[in-house]
């Protein structure tokens, strides 16, 4: 599609009008693409280069995912119609909110994105520096403004940071993706600043009489394979102060952060390191250095022009139990679980419930016409992967509900149990090991037909995660999954790993343990379990994360005890196959007889890893730090153990397991070399004197480096004759 054809005269126009250092960085995108496709930029340079634009490689050979940055999830109704427009243009017709607040398309033909680039910049949109080594989308807490609870509407403090680092020369040399959260309140679960590589909170001091505003602020947070929980970096930074302190943080961790181990390179690891006295001194250092930029206060003049501005005058509407008669049994169900009043009296925000995150262009569309006909002009993305919609004055709900019920948009249950989050998986991830969103999809079908009594339950959460990765976020869940595998005799079937005891309150305090594993298929029973366990057994108000912290993971294990064991192929091949496909997940090419014994050697020493991981866990909850910490060393040593079993060299002369995995493993590149690294790690610090944080991050790790030495077996089955 030419640009001609693409651009119409109006939007030639925008288009013209754009900054000119807009229309150089998507012309030189354009050309860059073109001498890549002649041979005349390495394959290495425009990696980096197309994911500094959002440009990410899927699953699917000759097709790509765009990601596309929408600050603080704030779209306005032009904005949506466009995405519409794109979605059906250039990709499969479906827009997808992902849980940074971002919206992603699919299955792209790279050729397109240059005019799809221009298009996003006429309506205000670029997807510069939504992948890649840079600063990510910054989110903050889509109720910022309206919600009764906040300290104040930290929605112009996000939005500065976030336009003041992209394209900043001091943000251009990491090792690793950076993200920032603002938060309007310590104690809901919207921003979830606490996990972040720099999270803000609001906060007001009061100097003689008068209140100041500013922000508690964290650094070194961050989820993936190993979560960190970000740690506090200062009880009060002034408003004035975010951005130099922001950008002082930048160059700090350009400086100084790992830039070749991958592993290795987020800015977590780095304050770990240093610890944060160490690092706090590195970033005041810094700032005393950097020369005064107008751009770090002048926002705050017009802080106010970005607050959102109802259409129509607030009004009343009884939502108790006789103020809705005359009402729906549809529209009373909805209006309980997706609309909240806001602090404004008179007005409800209203949560637009999205499947699995996703919106056709025609929903889109006509969501647009919605907004502007109720709420004025933006909407929200969420990080439950979900929208948003402001300032509905409450006479209108009834009308709003059945306009979004004509577009297929009136689902109830948002923020409930049926409301699960999920990443891409295998559906379209290069790194997805199982089906996340064929999970979501299965449990969503569930809750509507068989455990429609726990859909609505406000008390439990679920995010799914196709890998260890944690683009699902499966840590700060109440019930988390992440996806992996399991070889049973010449078949691999797919797994999930459960995750009990996180929670996204308090900005994301607490992360979830390990729990064990279950086949992708006994999930839903699995959640019927926990959750059943959970009402039967709570005191009082508990909540899910305190009471898997009370009861012990002991108790959580008994309860799981049925779904330990995976039937063999001939008992069922169904488990052999993942969520919404019908055909096995791995069929093994077999081993001769002369490896039987030893095949069943590995397997028994796996499941030996297995459980020692388990017996860490339990060190550690009855506070035996270095049990805990020896116990998850030797359950790795024993899995490592097993794989040289695999080849024959368990009983080797003067055999040293961590000397013979490193050579014959490690080196070798075949074994994940980030999980390597942890066995390598744990052997040379020992057990002793480690605190509590240390061992936690020891057993996540031993957790990861026995589920890589599981898949290791798998991909070895082919080759143990």
């Amino acid at each position: 599609m030419s640009e001609a054809t693409v651009l119409s005269e109006s939007a030639a126009g925008r288009w013209a009008h754009l900054p000119p250092a807009v229309r150089e960085e998507i012309d030189t995108f354009e050309t860059t693409l073109r001498r890549f496709q002649q041979g005349q930029v390495p394959e290495k340079v425009f990696l980096e280069f197309r994911l500094r634009h959002g440009t990410y490689g899927q699953r699917q050979a000759g097709v790509q995912m765009q990601r596309i940055k929408i600050p603080l999830g704030m779209l306005t109704t032009e904005q949506m119609e466009r995405l519409a427009d794109l979605s059906e243009d250039y990709a499969d017709g479906v827009s997808h909110i992902t849980t940074r607040q971002d919206i992603q398309f699919h299955f792209l033909d790279i050729n397109d994105t240059p005019n799809l680039f221009r298009r996003l910049a006429e309506v205000g949109i670029t997807t510069r520096e939504a992948c890649g080594n840079t600063v990510r989308n910054v989110t903050a807490c889509p109720n910022s403004g309206v919600c009764s609870d906040e300290t104040f509407d930290v929605t112009p403090y996000a939005r500065a940071m976030a336009y003041f680092l992209l394209r900043h020369p001091d943000t251009q040399n990491f090792g690793r993706k950076f993200k920032i959260a603002f938060s309007g309140c310590a104690q809901h679960p919207c921003g979830l600043a606490r996990m972040h590589d720099i999270g803000a909170v609001a906060k007001v001091r009061q100097a003689n009489g008068v209140g100041q505003r500013g922000f508690e602020v964290y650094l070194g947070g961050g989820l993936g394979a190993i979560p960190h929980q970000a740690k506090p970096f200062s009880e009060f930074v002034p408003a004035e102060e975010m951005l130099p302190m922001a950008q002082a943080v930048s160059r700090v961790f350009a400086r100084l952060g790992e830039k070749k181990n991958r592993a290795k390179a987020r800015m977590k690891f780095l304050v770990a390191k240093l610890g944060m006295e160490e690092f706090r001194a590195l970033v005041e250092e810094e700032r005393d250095k950097l020369l005064p930029d107008p751009r770090w206060t002048e926002y705050l003049v017009e802080a106010e022009r970005f607050a959102d501005k109802p259409l129509k005058p607030p009004s009343s509407l009884d939502l108790t139990g006789p103020g809705l008669a005359g009402t729906s049994p549809g529209f009373q169900k909805w209006v309980r679980s997706n609309a909240r009043q806001q602090a404004q009296p008179g007005y409800s925000m209203v949560t637009v419930f999205l499947p699995l995150g996703d919106i056709t262009g025609w929903q889109l569309r006509g969501l647009a016409r919605l907004c502007r006909k109720y709420i004025r002009d933006t909407v929200r993305t969420t990080v439950d992967q979900n929208l948003l919609l402001r300032w509905v004055s409450n006479a209108d709900l009834p009308p709003l509900y059945e306009g979004l019920a004509s577009l297929g948009l009136a689902r109830s249950g948002a923020g409930a149990l049926a409301d699960v989050s999920a990443c891409p998986g295998t559906d379209s991830c290069k790194l997805g090991i199982t089906s996340s969103r064929g999970l979501a999809a299965l449990l969503l079908d569930k809750f509507e037909n068989g455990m429609n009594d726990l859909a609505g339950r406000q008390d439990v959460r679920i995010k799914i995660s196709g890998c260890f990765n944690a683009c699902g976020q499966h840590h700060i869940a109440d019930i988390g999954f992440f996806g992996s595998t399991r070889r049973v005799g010449q078949h691999v079937a797919p797994i999930f790993q459960v995750l009990i005891g996180g929670t996204t309150q308090d900005n994301a305090a607490s992360f979830g343990l390990s729990f064990g594993k279950v086949s992708a298929k006994d999930v839903p029973r699995v959640v019927r379990k926990l959750t059943e366990f959970y009402t039967k057994e709570k005191i009082g108000s508990e909540s899910f994360a305190a009471f898997a912290k009370r009861v012990g993971k002991a108790r959580v294990k008994e309860e799981l005890a049925e779904f330990e064991r995976l039937p063999d192929y001939s008992e069922n091949p169904d488990y052999y196959r993942d969520n919404r496909q019908s055909w096995d997940y791995f069929m093994s090419t077999g081993v001769g007889e002369c490896a039987g014994e030893v095949v069943e050697q590995v397997e028994f020493m796996l499941e030996d890893a297995d459980r020692m991981s388990f017996a860490a866990t339990l060190h550690l909850e009855a506070g035996r730090l270095e049990e805990a910490a020896s116990v998850a060393f030797q359950s790795m040593k024993v899995a490592a153990d097993g794989l040289l079993s695999a080849r024959g060299l368990l009983l080797s002369d003067r055999y040293e397991t961590v000397a013979e995995f490193r050579k014959n493993f490690a080196e070798t590149g075949e074994f994940l070399p980030m999980c390597a690294e942890y066995f390598f790690r744990a052997a040379e610090e020992g057990s002793q004197n480690l605190d509590a944080e240390k061992v936690h991050q020891r057993l996540e790790e031993a957790t990861l480096f026995i589920e890589e030495a599981h898949g290791m077996y798998s991909r070895m089955s082919g080759n143990l004759a």
